[in-house]
């Protein structure tokens, strides 16, 4: 099988991913203070809706916690058992973080909205994670969420 076949584009797919995720790390989130920025609250709306949130802010070396959770600094210390990280980082910052997030071994790499990669995606899937590219996790969990009513 082609590392090819790791980059999912199929809605379907995407949707599982984001529905039965279940501990995610969100690499680049903000703290309370940015609570009207995506970087927030999308974890923040995943976290209300039952899932587990690793904070990794890559800014505010003085935060401890958010959104009640222990930050941790790199992917790798969130541990072995991610389901997704999900990337709020600008486009040309992502591939500063390919070694860290292949060595956590997450199922998925989920890069959000406005954000791709190639390079780094090429990467992910080729150490057999899954990637999913300029998509929203927050709406595509609520379309999982709809598509089942």
């Amino acid at each position: 099988m082609s590392w090819r076949s790791n980059i999912i584009s199929d809605p379907s797919v995407i949707r599982n991913i984001a529905k039965n995720a279940k501990k995610i790390a969100v690499l680049g989130i903000k703290t309370e203070k940015q609570a009207n920025q995506p970087a927030f609250f999308v974890a923040k709306t995943l976290q209300d809706a039952g899932k587990e949130i690793v904070p990794v802010p890559t800014l505010y070396p003085d935060v401890t916690e958010i959104l009640g959770k222990k930050v941790v600094r790199t992917v790798k210390e969130a541990g072995n058992d991610i389901d997704v990280v999900d990337v709020f980082r600008k486009p040309s910052d992502v591939l500063t973080h390919v070694d860290d997030i292949i060595s956590a071994k997450p199922k998925c790499v989920w890069l959000q909205s406005g954000i791709t990669c190639p390079e780094a995606e090429e990467a992910f899937a080729k150490a057999n994670i899954l990637v999913v590219a300029d998509k929203c996790l927050k709406v595509e969990f609520l379309e999982s969420q709809n598509a089942k009513l």
